[in-house]
């Protein structure tokens, strides 16, 4: 009777912690669905494109699965799988981010020539927005995308400093924050705006091309990181390859998968000081 009791008691207790971690898992689930249909929207709305987050999540989740059972047809360990799928689920936000990355370095590259036909416009007569809009026409994208919607909102009753000030909240750059203040400034003093336009366009070219330099220098320092990084998979693979007994324990014991977990937080580690070491702000 007491063991029958015993059971009882347990099995209550397992099925009330269950529930207990079935409904945390529905909150946190919630949350992290909102949280991330809210920053796939606006993230997304930075490079003008207007997707259902409710689409982009459902495709979310259908790669996850797709990619743990993929995983678990190739014969991989189930946790294995799991953790794979689960990878995914930090994956859009890291592309996104890459993606903002390599645009607001794209607008940095075209602001010279940007300004430098401004300035041209400005000297032959035309007025800061008419020279803007006769800009606009003629760059390409990124450039177009953000001062056309400058230009827009201006149209839709919006000041033209608070256009300024919108522009550079979303592009969030020095040079763009360079671009700003000096046009705000010359409005309001009345100075030469093309010759500042063209001092700031010499200087974001000096820039960049002292940034090429170093990113030519300190490509070597980033390719031995990856190298260093990529060394330790290699070779577990081909010592699994050459004797696969002695490598089954690394794979199929608990001892095995703390050593691989390690193993990867050390990587991402040493991944990141290097990177932090050779990332040098200009």
């Amino acid at each position: 009777m007491a063991i029958l009791t015993l059971m009882l008691a347990s099995g209550t207790l397992a099925a009330l912690a269950a529930w207990v971690a079935l409904q945390r898992l529905q909150v946190e689930y919630a949350r992290y669905r909102a949280a991330f249909q809210h920053e796939t929207e606006h993230r997304l709305a930075d490079f003008f494109l207007f997707l259902d987050p409710a689409q982009v999540w459902g495709a979310h989740l259908a790669m996850s699965a797709a990619l743990a059972l993929m995983g678990v047809a190739l014969g991989a360990h189930p946790l294995a799988a799991a953790l794979a799928g689960l990878s995914v689920l930090a994956l859009p936000r890291g592309l996104m981010g890459w993606a903002r990355r390599r645009r607001l370095r794209r607008l940095d590259e075209q602001l010279p020539d940007f300004l430098l036909a401004l300035a041209g416009a400005l000297r032959a007569g035309s007025g800061l927005q008419a020279g803007l809009r006769q800009v606009v026409q003629h760059c390409h994208r990124p450039l177009a995308q953000e001062f056309g919607l400058l230009l827009q909102q201006q149209r839709m009753g919006l000041t033209f400093e608070d256009a300024l000030d919108a522009l550079n909240g979303r592009v969030a750059t020095e040079s763009t924050g360079l671009v700003v203040a000096a046009i705000k400034v010359a409005g309001q003093t009345g100075g030469s705006l093309a010759e500042t336009l063209e001092r700031i366009s010499a200087t974001l070219r000096t820039r960049l091309q002292l940034l090429g330099r170093i990113q030519a220098l300190t490509s070597q320092g980033r390719m031995q990181a990856w190298i260093m990084a990529a060394l330790p998979l290699v070779l577990a693979v081909a010592l699994h390859a050459l004797d696969p007994e002695a490598m089954s324990a690394l794979w199929q014991t608990a001892e095995g998968w703390a050593v691989v977990a390690l193993i990867g937080v050390l990587e991402c580690a040493g991944i990141l000081l290097v990177r932090r070491i050779v990332n040098i702000e200009v």
